[in-house]
């Protein structure tokens, strides 16, 4: 059943929440200068969640964890959770699709992760994507997750930075990581009715499983842990910066890709609706306010 390793991840994918959560809420208290000055510090509010059942079973849940209105995030969410159950009929035969061994012979699952994403006051911020996690089905257990950058006003120098960064945290896991899975990022995070990736990309994995639960944990950790140093100083570098409407109108059109993307293509909001987890905690990625043109 792997209980201590299920423990182990999930007890992991909170540290992190927490670590995030923190880090967030001091961008909110130091940032003296610029347009959003003179508003008061972000904080998150937390809400525990429930994923639902048909007979009311406990199926596990988690938190919910949103800031809205800030100096620095115009909505920011950072969740965790812990579910358990039975799949359904449908998520049942996606799973088999996608190759997970006796599923539909035996639906139980269990999966466990965070989620986390940002949009941001100033349009010179660029909006982020995170999320790690492991599930388990008697017959398979996997780990995945990533990053990716989605500035509505590009800087070279950024996106640079980001993707330097999650290459330095992958590549003690091998050289080939990186490489794979920025192809895997490109190739995930791609809108194809718009023919353009919904940002500038990042990392992703789905599926790992080499077979050594202890070097795919490890992965997963560095993926979590190249978060903060890959996205922290790009917001503290521009979210003083000057914009304008045309700037703040670029944004919300960007902001309707990024929603378009998860509500179309997004495997986890999929997954997450499919399964009677939380759905204000699945939706949480979806701006504050979008535009299409």
């Amino acid at each position: 059943m792997m209980d201590q390793e299920k423990t182990r991840a999930s007890a992991w994918f909170r540290e992190l929440r927490d670590q995030i959560v923190a880090a967030f809420e001091g961008l909110e208290d130091s940032h003296a200068n610029g347009p959003f000055s003179d508003m008061p510090a972000g904080r998150f509010e937390v809400t525990p969640t429930k994923r639902h059942t048909d007979d009311g079973s406990d199926a596990g849940g988690g938190l919910m964890s949103v800031m809205r209105g800030g100096r620095v995030f115009e909505k920011v969410g950072v969740n965790v959770s812990t579910v358990y159950g039975t799949l359904g009929s449908a998520a049942q035969k996606a799973m088999a699709a996608r190759g997970v061994p006796g599923i539909e012979e035996d639906p139980r699952f269990w999966a466990s992760g965070i989620s986390l994403v940002a949009h941001m006051q100033n349009p010179q911020c660029p909006a982020v994507h995170m999320n790690t996690r492991m599930f388990w089905t008697p017959g398979a257990w996997w780990f995945g997750g990533g990053s990716d950058l989605n500035p509505c006003i590009e800087f070279d120098e950024d996106t640079a930075h980001f993707h330097q960064v999650q290459q330095d945290h992958l590549n003690p896991h091998g050289a080939e990581h990186y490489p794979r899975l920025k192809e895997w990022a490109d190739e995930y995070f791609y809108v194809p009715h718009r023919n353009r990736a919904r940002g500038v990309g990042g990392i992703f994995m789905d599926d790992q499983n080499s077979g050594d639960w202890e070097a795919d944990f490890a992965l997963t950790q560095d993926i979590g842990r190249a978060f903060l140093p890959a996205y922290l100083p790009l917001v503290e570098k521009r979210r003083e910066m000057d914009f304008n409407e045309t700037d703040k109108d670029t944004q919300l059109v960007h902001r309707g890709l990024y929603a378009e993307y998860n509500l179309v293509y997004d495997r986890g909001t999929k997954f997450g609706l499919a399964t009677g987890h939380d759905a204000n905690a699945v939706l949480m990625s979806l701006p504050p306010m979008a535009k299409w043109v």
